[in-house]
């Protein structure tokens, strides 16, 4: 996985957005928003990925197929959805099998964006409680595991003035020595 600042030009969200320079994101800054991560080979992933499911809680895991093939005709308004800026109750955890794209997750107190780049074989763990988003990139697709700690489920809360002061997000601000 590859991270770095969000250059914030306008353009085709599935563009790399990075500076040039490329500012990167160094893992402890990742580290110090709660964003985990691991570079697991796809060739035999099962026992690491088991592992470390076993290991954070994570109970029940599906596939989703983000691309036109696999989403028919509402690829499109989900492409749209996913790259709404949101937020959710729990973590959100993606192993790559294939394909590639980009979560941007808000570095919290600056509010920018920060890129992770995801390709085959990362395992990506969005803490609860931070504002990001997801698309694809060029390719226009990607296959990845979703991992649960519960009853798969995925509810988007949009950022705005209540879920400024929802109690996951107050958590995860906390969590990271922000706010009270």
């Amino acid at each position: 996985m590859r991270a770095y600042y969000f250059d914030n030009v306008p353009g085709d969200q599935r563009l790399p957005h990075d500076y040039v320079p490329s500012r990167p994101v160094a893992p402890e800054t990742l580290a110090a928003l709660n964003v985990r991560f691991w570079t697991i080979p796809v060739e035999g992933y099962e026992p690491q990925l088991d592992e470390i499911a076993r290991t954070r809680g994570y109970k029940n895991r599906d596939m989703i197929n983000v691309s036109k093939e696999g989403m028919g005709e509402i690829y499109e308004e989900k492409i749209r959805t996913f790259f709404q800026e949101h937020m959710h109750e729990d973590e959100e955890i993606r192993y790559i099998l294939s394909g590639s794209g980009f979560f941007d997750v808000r570095e919290t107190p600056t509010d920018a964006w920060i890129r992770l780049a995801v390709a085959p074989g990362d395992l990506l763990v969005v803490p609860a409680g931070i504002y990001h988003r997801f698309t694809l990139d060029e390719a226009d697709n990607i296959r990845a595991l979703r991992l649960f700690q519960d009853e798969p489920k995925w509810v988007p809360y949009n950022r705005g003035e209540a879920t400024d002061a929802n109690p996951h997000r107050m958590e995860y601000l906390k969590s990271i020595g922000v706010g009270a």
